[in-house]
């Protein structure tokens, strides 16, 4: 019993170490993301602007003009930028956290409508109606490769590796990208109108949305082979993930709700009501709140995670279709994962270089001795 007194203090001495050691990290690395990280990004698609939420106050602290028809969001996994692609506009802007002003705009293919950012935070890929994949270089927002072939796409996830994304089309397939080489790697064919698509966060399944078949087809994406197929109500569109990847939420575009799965048995354990024609989701980096643009109600309703309750009920612009927050990364547990740029993709520090990411482990390993 001693001995095991004595482990269990080790232990809890440790972690309480690594809590205070990441707090003061954060304070030297990261106060600027941990700051630009608690704001949510709506995309208005009628209003031809972005609405910024504070999920502290579930409040409106911004409105950001940009370009026609903003249909899709996604923020740099620091929480410096926002990325709107403007389906009416063909260009992308780009949105600086920390003014929330358009900083740059960048020319794509015909109709962008969908987008996500490398966990790397070094490249975004932004689907275009015109059936091809712009491939915008975030440090030069340049379009460094531009990916043909894609037919009628509709929504876009990347693999929290980094390494493939997945596009799934209107047309009944989902075509896999390979980011190294920016070629297709494979394609997967369900059938129906397939319209969003989230990948797990230990990267093992993809879930695409199958709005006419009304269920959630999983990927498995180390065979790309469907595994099971998940009924929900009507008119699946968007989905996320809670980060330790648990629940996913699914709005129900035609029932005005939420379905929640869990992801270890792949059934719906609840549905939440929201506001009519629900889009777009997004969990905050706590993984306490997800967020959902009602399209028709010109809201956004704030689920409660440990509740499965609308909480909050947030005006927004006209036609909110998107909503984004950067995600939520952890920090570095070996120095390998601040080499070839990782030290990029951590928020909770966040770090100016590579040295400074392998400083952060290096205390941490002292401390765990």
């Amino acid at each position: 019993m001693t001995n095991l007194t004595q482990k269990l203090s080790k232990r809890f001495f440790g972690a309480s170490v690594r809590v205070v050691t990441l707090a003061l990290f954060l304070v030297v690395f990261g106060a600027s993301a941990a700051l630009a990280q608690t704001r949510g990004y709506v995309a208005n698609s009628n209003s031809n602007n972005v609405s910024v939420i504070d999920p502290a106050t579930n409040t409106v602290v911004a409105t950001i003009p940009v370009g026609i028809l903003p249909r899709s969001v996604a923020v740099t996994p620091n929480g410096a930028f926002a990325y709107v692609p403007n389906a009416g506009s063909a260009n992308v802007s780009v949105i600086s956290a920390a003014t929330n002003t358009v900083v740059a705009t960048v020319p794509v293919g015909l109709f962008p409508q969908g987008i996500a950012i490398t966990p790397n935070g070094a490249f975004a890929y932004v689907i275009n109606a015109s059936g091809t994949v712009s491939v915008i270089n975030i440090a030069t927002d340049t379009v460094s490769a531009t990916i043909p072939g894609i037919g009628s796409p509709f929504g876009i996830a990347i693999t929290p590796s980094g390494d493939f994304a997945y596009v799934v089309s209107s047309s009944g397939n989902v075509t896999v990208i390979d980011t190294a080489t920016n070629t297709v790697a494979a394609t997967v064919t369900i059938g129906g109108f397939l319209i969003g698509v989230g990948i797990t966060p230990n990267g093992a399944f993809a879930y695409v949305e199958n709005l006419t078949a009304d269920n959630i087809a999983v990927i498995s994406t180390a065979t790309n082979t469907v595994v099971t197929t998940i009924p929900v109500t009507d008119g699946p569109w968007g989905v996320a993930f809670t980060p330790n990847g648990a629940f996913a939420y699914v709005s129900d575009l035609n029932s005005a709700n939420v379905s929640v799965i869990n992801t270890s048995t792949n059934t719906v354990v609840t549905t939440v009501p929201v506001g009519f024609l629900p889009r777009g989701l997004a969990i905050d980096p706590t993984g306490t709140s997800v967020y959902v643009t009602n399209s028709f109600d010109n809201t956004v309703s704030a689920i409660n995670t440990a509740t499965n309750t609308v909480v909050a009920t947030i005006a927004v612009g006209d036609d909110p279709f998107a909503i984004a927050f950067p995600v939520s990364t952890q920090g570095p547990a070996n120095k390998d994962q601040c080499k070839n740029g990782g030290w990029q993709t951590f928020t909770n520090p966040s770090f100016k270089n590579q040295g400074q990411c392998i400083k952060f482990v290096n205390h941490m390993d002292e401390h765990d001795q």
